[in-house]
């Protein structure tokens, strides 16, 4: 079988609907044939990734050609744009061309939804690569996450069988196609799994809705803003209540959302775990033991370690912190053109150095604190995880945001100092919130009550900029 699935199913039912706008399998495939005929033999092409059905059909296309495929989101600077067209070496642009033109860039091929060609295409070897996902890293350019058939291939087997994902399932969700969650997970999971995927556009409460009534929607993706949202909206998470799952991801989902969702749909949603270079390794099962901030454990194919800054395992605990490693199926084959990137972020025996700072208990699920570099506070001797504390932060009914990071201090060594975005509550009252939930050191030493916390193009926020 192809990373694609069977090309057809026999299945009369759109595979794929994206903003109302559906096509059959059949349909599908023979659409992506079409572009696959236009791109065959490109070292790599460039996809204008908005979310459309022309995104879908260009990434299957350069899929069944065996040509590598660059997601470009459809906000991108001139810049960042330019960056990753030159670093990908992309021959082509598939889509409609950017706002700002593109100088000595790629040839732009539009992707005819009408198009239709019977040419056949064999399964690619394993080992070959799929697609270049550009990472959005915190410093320097973005690097190129080279990922092959065979890591894609096994991460959407691994979540197929966590989630017990089949064709029966109607996959819904409304989450950018140049991410992981929502184009890899969310579209090639889907045609692997032969469910039909409704793409709602935007990821709104009552799109959501709207997709369970009308579509029998069965599984839903969202990240925590989504159902933030959505357990804001009663009437649209009560629509939620016949799916069999919903799922959470990207980061942290807040314990008053994952209680308010429960509430309203039947069910909390289900956390997982997973970065552009090891797509999702870490899940909670569908008949699983659902924890708010607990991602489950290892997917099939996939092995974790949790080790200290000597590399040895800490404790399965449930609380000492060490550095989350990666070893499985599901990696990247490394940056492209960048060896010494790939070479620093493996360890000398093999693993994968994810950055992120986790805890392990004796069941095997794991809980993230957060990055390394900005979310693991050393105070008075302790090891403090910032997303820990910020989810106690907003626990409380009168916090909207929160940023955790750990600020010099002569007698600590690091002060636990809390950003904080709340609506007529004192910073002691916050303060003494957190030592109800948390162990006295965790507590913050300071809480500084802001307007808004500063955030980059991608929505996450800028840490560094908290002083």
């Amino acid at each position: 079988m192809g990373l694609l699935g069977p090309a057809d199913l026999g299945d009369r039912r759109a595979a794929v609907t994206v903003a109302g706008q559906g096509l059959r399998r059949d349909e599908l495939f023979a659409a992506a044939s079409a572009v696959a005929d236009r791109v065959a033999g490109a070292g790599a092409v460039a996809v204008h990734a908005r979310p459309t059905l022309e995104t879908v059909v260009a990434i299957a296309g350069c899929l069944l050609a065996g040509v590598p495929s660059v997601p470009v989101p459809p906000d991108s600077g001139p810049a960042e744009r330019a960056h990753l067209l030159r670093d990908s070496s992309a021959q082509l642009w598939l889509g409609p061309p950017p706002a700002e033109p593109l100088t000595d860039g790629p040839e732009i091929v539009p992707v005819d939804l009408a198009a239709r060609s019977g040419s056949t295409w064999a399964a690619r070897p394993p080992g070959d690569t799929a697609m270049i996902m550009y990472t959005s890293g915190t410093t320097g350019s973005p690097k190129g996450a080279v990922m092959s058939y065979r890591a894609m291939a096994a991460g959407l087997d691994g979540l197929a069988d966590a989630w017990a994902w089949t064709p029966d399932d109607v996959l819904v969700h409304g989450l950018p196609l140049f991410h992981v969650h929502g184009l890899i997970l969310g579209v090639l999971g889907a045609l692997r799994a032969g469910s039909p995927l409704v793409h709602t556009g935007r990821p709104r409460p009552e799109a959501y809705a709207a997709a369970a009534r009308e579509h029998g929607g069965t599984l839903f993706f969202g990240v925590p803003t989504v159902w933030s949202r959505i357990a804001a909206d009663p009437d649209s998470a009560r629509a939620l209540g016949s799916a069999r799952l919903l799922v959470s991801g990207s980061a942290a989902l807040p314990p008053s959302v994952f209680r308010d969702v429960a509430a309203l749909a039947g069910q909390p949603p289900v956390e997982r775990y997973g970065m552009t270079e090891t797509m999702i390794t870490v899940a909670v099962r569908a008949d699983g033991e659902r924890r708010a901030g607990w991602v489950g454990e290892p997917i099939a194919g996939v092995r974790t370690r949790v080790v200290d800054d000597a590399g040895l395992p800490v404790p399965d605990d449930g609380e000492t912190i060490g550095d989350l490693q990666i070893q499985g199926d599901t990696l990247f084959d490394g940056y492209l053109g960048r060896p010494e990137a790939t070479q620093a972020c493996r360890t000398a025996d093999g693993w994968f150095r994810t950055g992120d700072a986790a805890v392990r208990d004796a069941a095997g699920y794991h809980r993230i604190v957060g990055r390394r570099s900005s979310d693991l506070i050393k105070t008075g001797g302790y090891r403090v995880g910032a997303g820990e504390v910020e989810a106690a932060l907003l626990d409380h009914p009168a916090v909207a945001e929160a940023a955790v990071v750990g600020l010099p201090d002569d007698d600590l060594g690091q002060r636990i100092v809390a950003f904080v975005v709340a609506d007529r509550v004192a910073a002691e009252a916050l303060i003494a919130h957190v030592a109800t939930q948390l162990s006295a050191h965790k507590r913050p030493r300071e809480v500084r009550l802001v307007d808004t916390l500063p955030r980059n193009a991608m929505g996450k926020v800028q840490k560094s900029r908290l002083t």
